[in-house]
């Protein structure tokens, strides 16, 4: 049985393609190297899903990286045409109806501004987080970015 928060993903998932399941752990797979460990495949595999919020208009913005990838926030901002910053927890939960180390690719209220990281594109599938720090989905990079409408960019 999912908890509350797996089971809303696994709720919105199944509604985009009845092929996504939800997987909950016991242990944690709040980074990127603990859920390439439960799922036993490379780091680089692990969508990290970071949220970031524009300084001047406090707007949301979601990058999906690749687990073994530093985001540079510089670009990011050029993306989105003002510097960004690393918003508190309180900003991402009201944005993203998740905690941090849980937060899924989908399943937000409103629709968030997404960049997804080019190197996701070389796996054949890859891992997200599915609302929980437990929680993750397996899809394909191509189902990555049909369900979250994201722009593929160079985000390292």
């Amino acid at each position: 049985m999912l908890s509350s928060s797996a089971q809303k993903v696994q709720d919105v998932l199944q509604d985009l393609s009845a092929s996504f399941q939800v997987i909950e752990f016991e242990e944690s797979t709040r980074t990127a190297q603990e859920a390439a460990d439960r799922v036993n495949c490379q780091l680089g595999q692990i969508v990290k899903t970071l949220v970031f919020k524009t300084k001047t208009s406090n707007r949301g913005v979601l990058v999906l990286t690749s687990g073994s990838n530093r985001v540079d926030e510089s670009r990011i901002g050029q993306y989105t045409g003002e510097s960004i910053v690393r918003p508190d927890a309180d900003f991402v939960r009201d944005l993203t109806g998740f905690s941090i180390g849980g937060v899924p690719p989908v399943g937000h209220p409103q629709p968030i501004e997404t960049y997804i990281d080019e190197d996701l594109l070389q796996y054949p599938y890859v891992w997200a987080a599915a609302g929980s720090p437990k929680a993750v989905f397996k899809l394909t990079p191509s189902e990555l970015i049909n369900i979250t409408h994201g722009k593929v960019m160079p985000v390292k």
